[in-house]
């Protein structure tokens, strides 16, 4: 059980809060892990009353929470701890009848989840100060994107330094979260028998795919702005990808772990120039179908300018300039409106020094994120009967099946827990965030200086077919 405390979240209305950040705090109050006394205020705009959001938070919880999860008694007592605050977080008045709403802290720790716009980040932290909200024991979460380019995240950055230490910042990617992702380092530094081969050495190639059936939804207006590649590609994706290639840390802390992951990022080689047309692939999707049903095309998406040259999808061949990496290409790929959902990391492996065999392929490593959560590894077997006829295997680690009884928990539960208790290590720190923006800001103004328009693609494909020769043209392709 966690100490006491108050968690406030602004944008209390919105999706993420009723989706995912309210049934996670459920599950965490459900299993004890929230002080009875903790209180959580939904703070928005709407003027709601209390009793009105207790009744819509009961009605998007039970339609995200499993049946047999949700205790009618425990809701009951969990819900008596949910308050709300209607309040503009542009306006800095609203603040000092924020601060006598929640009066004195007493040394009681205080969590501001700002679950919204970036442009907001640094007004409702400067707000903040001005009413006294923003003092030692607060702790202030922040949702990616952290600005839109280096320049900005450096300014929002700075702002919110100017104002609080850096370890009262949680910078949440909640992909962290993902308990394969956590797994990936249990299989990287728990296990001598991959360390030998993860390496330029043994290693062919690496494959990074974030791939969705849906379109934009309602967040289209934001989407539009942002785009595949500062939507996914610059946290989720390289966050992976420091994950795959970063070297053991000393000790497992937050610190220790987070300087090995700024080192990969540091070493990535920059795509500038010429190289962002031939290492990058851009597209947007066009009408098709997904699952049968036809879906319009992205400029026809709600909120979507009709003349959108957003990018949907976006791939690119990275490459780590450091002694365990040197030649070896990371394929980044994430798009919307895929053929089908994926997220997943593929770990090709060389072929042998000599083929005895024909039909032998290589070594395959594969870790499932999602749908289902899974490792395996792809290894060459003989097929029953007379000679040598090889056949691909899977050594599979399931982990729905191996921990069936116990109930997987959500990113964002581990990740809420995770600031209670002050622990920073899944969460990005500020020269993280900088690095990978100092690395992404090259390819966007090189698509610019270049005119490189998006690919069109057809709504449950693959991508344009300028991904696939990404690939093609040093003989791999995509996996799946």
């Amino acid at each position: 059980m966690t100490i006491p405390c108050d968690i406030m979240v602004f944008g209390g209305t919105g999706d993420l809060a009723l989706h995912k950040l309210l049934p996670a705090l459920y599950h965490l109050y459900r299993e004890a892990r929230l002080h009875p006394e903790v209180r959580i205020v939904a703070l928005a705009r709407k003027n709601l009353p209390r009793s009105d959001y207790r009744l819509l938070a009961e009605r998007r919880c039970r339609a995200q929470i499993a049946r047999h999860d949700f205790d009618e008694e425990v809701w009951k007592r969990f819900s008596a701890r949910l308050d709300y605050f209607p309040m503009d977080a542009s306006q800095s008045a609203d603040f000092g009848r924020l601060a006598r709403f929640l009066g004195e802290p007493g040394g009681l720790t205080r969590i501001y989840y700002l679950a919204t716009a970036p442009d907001l980040f640094v007004p409702i932290v400067s707000h903040m100060q001005i009413a006294g909200l923003a003092d030692s024991d607060a702790r202030i979460v922040l949702e990616k994107p952290i600005g839109h380019s280096l320049e900005s995240a450096t300014a929002i950055n700075s702002a919110i330094g100017a104002v609080l230490e850096e370890s009262q910042v949680f910078r949440i990617d909640h992909y962290l979260g993902k308990e394969t992702v956590q797994n990936l380092m249990a299989l990287r530094f728990a296990n001598a028998l991959l360390e030998p081969v993860w390496r330029s050495n043994q290693i062919d190639h690496v494959q990074i795919s974030v791939c969705e059936t849906l379109g934009v939804e309602n967040r289209g207006a934001y989407y539009d702005r942002a785009g595949a590649t500062r939507d996914m590609l610059q946290n989720h994706l390289l966050q992976l990808l420091c994950l795959v290639a970063m070297e053991p840390p000393a000790q497992f802390d937050a610190e220790a772990v987070r300087d090995e992951k700024v080192k990969i990022l540091r070493a990535l080689k920059p795509i500038t120039g010429q190289d962002v047309q031939d290492r990058t692939v851009r597209g947007q999707y066009s009408a098709g179908k997904i699952g049968g049903q036809e879906v319009p095309a992205y400029y026809f998406e709600k909120d979507v300018d009709n003349d959108s040259d957003t990018e949907t999808f976006v791939a690119v061949e990275a490459y780590i300039n450091n002694w365990r990496w040197a030649g070896v290409p990371f394929y980044l790929r994430t798009g919307k409106r895929m053929a089908k959902k994926s997220s997943q990391i593929v770990i090709q492996f060389k072929p042998v020094p000599h083929q005895l065999f024909e039909g032998a392929q290589t070594n395959k490593l594969l870790i499932q994120l999602q749908p289902d959560e899974r490792i395996s590894l792809q290894m060459m077997t003989k097929s029953p009967g007379k000679g040598m006829r090889l056949e691909p295997v899977e050594l599979n680690l399931n982990l729905a099946q191996v921990f069936g009884q116990t109930r997987r928990w959500d990113a964002y539960e581990r990740l809420l827990l995770d600031i209670l208790e002050g622990d920073s290590t899944l969460f990005m720190r500020r020269d993280e965030v900088e690095a990978a923006w100092a690395w992404i800001d090259p390819i966007l103004n090189g698509w610019q200086e270049y005119f490189q328009a998006p690919r069109p693609y057809h709504a449950g494909t693959n991508g344009p077919d300028q991904a696939q020769s990404l690939l093609a043209h040093q003989g791999r392709e995509w996996h799946g």
